[in-house]
């Protein structure tokens, strides 16, 4: 058995790094520039209203403005900066330099960090960047000037063998996943900010299921690479196992990115944006607690996602392991980012018992008593609550704020009655709302390939289409917030019924095609 499971939390963030003191290495560092969008916010590609943006006309509608770049251009020449790359269609600019040239330019000191345990030495800064005012005003995010990880994997293994587990084949049954539809034409991408694929356990871990390996192509971003051998390899084979399995005419497109919020914004910004493998769903299983990141990459990351949202693409995001606090010690509740954006298909967990083909009984998973993780789920203090949640009787956050609740949607994610994947040469079970990311990234990419078209930002319609197309979760809490009929902060809508959701789809959609032709 891993010793993972004996010690849940051993993904610290940045916050809990300590200051040992200045940066005194001279090695230049890459950072990135998060330019506004020309525009307004480009709309939202929401099902069945609005069609998306094909990557062709994104840049000249909601791209950085060429006189932006200019001016950013300007400025980091004088300040001795070297421009490495600008794509103005993901409003991006790479620039390098010492880190003396970047403390000046930027206005941060830089320090060396290190995590409670021990481990390697880290580049951090305590305090944002500080831009001037015709700079600023055109800057939504300088990112990569703090190499301290933002994210942790939201995955569990259990603590002892349970008794009841799953391949991802037996889920997509017990969900109602549509038969005869295997994701064909559709490519899933899988953001990762760590760990590694192997490919030889992929194949034999499909042979094992009796289905054929789709593609896996591995993307390294902004110098993260796949690196197998360490624990988050749990994180990677779970994603792309559960994807490969339910939809196995997919291809699979997996980005990796270092864990800092430079690495994950670029992730997402690259596969959103991937003209070549072109995603039409993303599935993301890493976040950390909304109130641990700063105001300027949680912006940052919120534009990159909202780029997603306008070409069409689908974000499914794990919604965090540790119940309502998401893992704080402040005993307050707290939800994960990105799933908290509105713009994520924030995924809980449940605990599954099934016999043969039928699920038997469905309840929130909270394994808290025995400090085995809980589904995440709450209100976030960020956002503010969604037109689509307005009638959903959303619970007041924090100081009575109406902010958008999490999750959207559930599905199985108790360790206890996991997932059976290969890992390193192992089968072993594995669970968390990790699972239910990619278990909705392979739904929505069997939706697609029927419906002829990307659903892209599935809000409006799932929330629209209601109780009918879910199995209701109505027993459990997660520790604070309690399972309820209808939509609550454990399980959101709940868990899919999935050919009648495709069902009621296809008739919003033919709704539509009947009133654009009259």
């Amino acid at each position: 058995m891993s010793m993972s499971a004996a010690r849940p939390h051993h993904w610290p963030l940045a916050n809990e790094a300590r200051y040992l003191g200045p940066h005194e290495g001279a090695d230049p560092m890459d950072v990135t520039v998060v330019m506004r969008r020309r525009g307004s916010h480009p709309a939202t590609a929401a099902w069945p209203h609005r069609a998306a943006v094909s990557r062709a006309d994104f840049g000249t509608q909601w791209g950085a403005d060429p006189a932006d770049a200019d001016t950013i251009r300007n400025f980091a020449r004088d300040h001795g900066l070297t421009e490495t790359g600008c794509e103005l269609h993901r409003r991006v600019m790479h620039l390098r330099g010492t880190p003396q040239a970047l403390q000046q330019a930027f206005g941060v000191q830089l320090g060396r960090y290190q995590m409670p345990d021990g481990g390697p030495e880290m580049i951090g800064c305590h305090l944002p960047p500080s831009l001037p005012s015709d700079i600023s005003s055109r800057v939504i995010a300088v990112l990569g000037l703090d190499k301290r990880p933002i994210a942790r994997p939201h995955f569990r293994r259990p603590a002892a063998t349970p008794a009841k587990t799953y391949t991802p084949v037996e889920l997509g049954t017990l969900y109602q996943f549509p038969a005869a539809l295997d994701g064909s034409g559709q490519t899933v991408a899988v953001v990762e900010l760590g760990g590694g694929f192997t490919q030889s356990d992929f194949t034999q871990y499909m042979q094992s299921l009796g289905i054929k390996a789709p593609t896996v192509k591995v993307v390294s971003v902004q110098g993260g690479t796949s690196q197998p051998g360490g624990d988050a390899d749990g994180e990677v084979m779970l994603d792309v196992e559960v994807i490969g399995a339910l939809a196995p005419g997919a291809s699979i497109a997996v980005y990796f990115a270092l864990n800092t919020d430079q690495g994950f914004y670029e992730a997402i910004s690259q596969a959103a944006h991937d003209a070549t493998q072109q995603p039409s769903v993303i599935s993301i299983s890493w976040g950390g607690p909304e109130d641990s990141w700063s105001a300027s990459s949680l912006n940052a990351m919120q534009s990159a996602l909202q780029d997603a949202a306008a070409l069409g693409v689908t974000v499914t995001v794990a919604c965090g392991d540790s119940g309502y606090t998401d893992g704080e010690s402040d005993n307050q509740p707290h939800v994960d980012f990105p799933a908290s954006s509105p713009y994520a298909l924030a995924c809980g967990g449940t605990k599954l018992v099934a016999s043969s083909t039928a699920i038997t009984s469905e309840t929130v998973w909270n394994e808290l008593a025995s400090n085995e993780g809980a589904t995440g789920g709450g209100v976030s203090a960020s956002f503010a609550l969604p037109t689509w949640q307005q009638s959903m009787k959303v619970p007041k956050g924090t100081n009575g704020y109406a902010g958008r609740g999490t999750p959207d949607v559930a599905g199985d994610a108790d360790p206890n009655t996991g997932y059976q994947i290969r890992v390193d040469g192992q089968n072993e079970v594995i669970g968390g709302t990790s699972a239910v990311a990619p278990l909705w990234a392979a739904l929505i990419a069997r939706f697609n390939q029927q419906l002829g078209q990307s659903i892209g930002d599935p809000h409006e319609a799932l929330y629209g289409i209601g109780l009918a197309a879910f199995h209701d979760i109505t027993r459990g809490n997660n520790g604070k917030f309690k399972a309820a009929k209808g939509w609550d902060a454990c399980t959101g809508l709940g868990t899919p019924k999935g050919q009648a959701l495709l069902d009621a789809l296809a008739t919003l959609k033919t709704g539509t095609d009947a009133s654009a032709s009259q």
